[in-house]
């Protein structure tokens, strides 16, 4: 395993998963799967990509999800007014 890694998330510091097995037990389980997927698909030149996405999903962001529940919303009622 490598050191404790930690970002902060709104204004606080947290720990960040940061080894397979600890990105995999951090997420829903409901998302293991596709997280399992993508990681026994990723070749050498692109597993840290992959592990960098999904350590950040392993850390919910409320602000962040509240951007994306946003641009969902605004998206869904471009396409009902088109």
């Amino acid at each position: 395993m490598g050191e404790s890694l930690k970002t902060f998330v709104g204004g606080t510091e947290v720990e960040v998963p940061n080894s397979i097995p600890d990105i995999r037990a951090t997420l829903p389980e409901e998302r293991r799967e596709e997280f399992d997927l993508a990681i026994n698909e990723a070749g050498v030149h692109e597993i840290h990509a992959v592990m960098r996405h999904w350590m950040l999903e392993a850390v919910p962001d409320p602000e962040a999800e509240k951007i994306l529940d946003r641009l969902a919303r605004d998206e869904a009622e471009r396409r009902s007014v088109a």
